[in-house]
């Protein structure tokens, strides 16, 4: 497989993890599970399994150097205004607004790195990524709402919170990409987590432990494991491969698997205009692939 496709492959494969989080999240929400709690809990636990993987499956040049003050200030940057904010804003629109408006907003992302890296290399982005870009934002409101404008809740909060992670998204894919360079992205994404997780500490040793159930556990594991870890794994290595803006596009892949998922588990239907949104959503891929076989 070429570097290109493993690239495209990867970013979607992590969206698809995450997106497929979402129900393991809700449903521990309603075993009374505190989102402030199980944001700082994945971040802690992802980012030590990570790092511990990073650690040794790396050489001892890495480790020293990843902790020079350069980088060192690069990862607290990704923490603090990636990673933490990447959790936190998406929760917090939809506490202020609804799920269906969050996602949309939240699919500003791609947005703000297109704007970023045209400000950056001082030139128009490619008409394909514009193309692609509006062709992945319609299929995302189309498959949120099934074409049902007014379920949007646009409360002044909830745009607000939605934007902003629409914002983190974009400094979560971008603020990290020398240090992908140079480091392991196990390292990098590890240390990432570990470093956002500090801010939660005080929360964490404070907050009574959920009830263990076998089911509670399972969820639990499942977002460790699969919707953060390997998510954000994959999700930054692809910019290794391909360029931040395609990586950002690919993320639509998030809202499509998580309604998918929605109709296999809780035996919900696909509305035509779903139907057309997955169609346009898994149509960028395709898009995308033919305008990077073409550089």
């Amino acid at each position: 497989m070429s570097k290109r496709n493993q690239g495209i492959m990867l970013a979607i494969i992590g969206t698809m993890f995450w997106g497929i989080s979402s129900p393991f999240a809700q449903a521990l929400f309603a075993q009374n599970v505190k989102p402030l709690w199980l944001v700082g809990a994945r971040l802690l636990l992802a980012g030590i399994l990570l790092s511990v993987w990073g650690f040794i499956a790396t050489d001892k040049e890495q480790h020293k150097e990843i902790f020079k003050k350069k980088n060192l200030i690069l990862l607290i940057l990704f923490a603090v205004f990636g990673m933490v904010p990447s959790q936190l804003t998406f929760f917090l629109a939809i506490r202020y607004g609804n799920a269906s408006t969050a996602t949309i907003l939240q699919f500003l992302g791609p947005v703000f790195i297109i704007v970023c890296l045209a400000i950056q290399y001082r030139k128009l982005p490619p008409r394909i990524d514009v193309i692609s870009l509006m062709i992945a934002v319609l299929g995302t409101i189309f498959v949120v709402t099934n074409g049902k404008i007014g379920t949007l809740a646009l409360s002044a909060a909830g745009i607000f919170w939605g934007i902003m992670a629409g914002v983190s998204q974009a400094s979560y894919t971008l603020i990290p990409r020398r240090l992908l360079e140079q480091f392991d992205a196990r390292l990098v994404t590890g240390l990432g987590m570990f470093i956002g997780s500090v801010l939660f500490w005080p929360l964490i040793l404070t907050t009574k432990i959920p009830s263990i159930t076998p089911f509670t556990v399972g969820s639990f594991a499942y977002i460790i494991i699969f919707g953060t870890m390997a998510s954000y794994l994959c999700y930054l290595q692809s910019v290794k491969y391909i360029p931040a803006s395609t990586t950002g596009m690919l993320s639509a892949f998030e809202p499509l698997t998580a309604n998918v998922l929605s109709v296999l588990w809780f035996h919900e239907t696909l509305g035509t205009f779903q139907t057309v949104g997955a169609v346009l959503i898994l149509s960028t891929a395709f898009l995308q692939a033919m305008a990077l076989k073409g550089k």
